[in-house]
């Protein structure tokens, strides 16, 4: 039974983390990074090695699976980002590199203090506490684009698929955590089960309804989470494992 739920879990994680590739495309062909915010992408990916260290046979006995698919998605927001940031404006650029280089030095310090100071049980509680937090805050980035289905009464900037795939993601590894009895698992990706579940209520309710919000691609508006109006308005789905 665990082993299914991790394999769904996988695969769902999978279309998560490749669902940005259409924004990636329009950026490639433009030439531009345009409206677009390339911050999530770069928590994402330090989610990604944060989960994917915490997975580690040394660390976490009994959750490769968990190494596996974070490691592939840490590989694939890390081409997200470099192609953000070779695309990017000058400005923009030097806002990814100084985040970029904050993301990098997080994870140093968490990778180099459980494997010096910390053993065991205390190491687990560490890089979990950690994926934990991480994880929670890439869930919880919907909340804004979820206000502004809310104000204007339309889904256009909340893809279906994204949706889909965060409620999925989160109920299987959610499901998999508590089979496993790891609340490092279970809580934050229960926290995405839930959220997912919100967006496709709203995604219910609205799912016909056009006004409000300016005419655009739902992948061109919202992306991991963020959407980039003239009021900079920041939402996600990367989505968590």
């Amino acid at each position: 039974m665990a082993s299914f739920v991790s394999e769904t879990g996988n695969i769902t994680a999978m279309f998560l983390f490749l669902a940005p590739t259409v924004t990636f495309k329009r950026i490639i062909k433009s030439k531009s990074t345009e409206q677009f915010s390339g911050v999530p992408y770069v928590m994402t990916m330090l989610n990604c090695l944060l989960s994917a260290w915490y997975g580690l046979p040394f660390v976490s006995p009994h959750n490769i699976l968990v190494s596996t698919v974070n490691g592939t998605g840490a590989v694939i927001e890390s081409i997200y980002v470099l192609i953000f940031i070779i695309y990017a404006p000058k400005r923009e650029k030097g806002k990814m590199l100084g985040l970029l280089a904050f993301v990098l030095m997080v994870f140093s310090m968490v990778a180099i203090v459980s494997l010096v100071a910390l053993h065991g049980s205390n190491r687990k509680l560490f890089c979990g506490l950690a994926a934990t937090i991480f994880s929670i805050i890439m869930y919880g980035s919907p909340l804004s684009i979820m206000k502004l289905v809310i104000q204007t009464k339309s889904v256009e900037f909340m893809p279906f698929f994204l949706s889909l795939f965060v409620f999925l993601c989160g109920t299987s590894w959610f499901i998999y955590g508590l089979l496993g009895h790891d609340p490092f698992l279970a809580v934050p990706n229960g926290f995405g089960c839930g959220l997912g579940a919100l967006q496709l209520i709203l995604y219910a309710i609205f799912r016909n309804n056009k006004g409000g919000a300016k005419k655009t691609s739902a992948y061109d508006s919202a992306e991991m989470g963020v959407v980039k109006t003239h009021q900079d308005m920041h939402a996600y789905q990367n989505g968590h494992v």
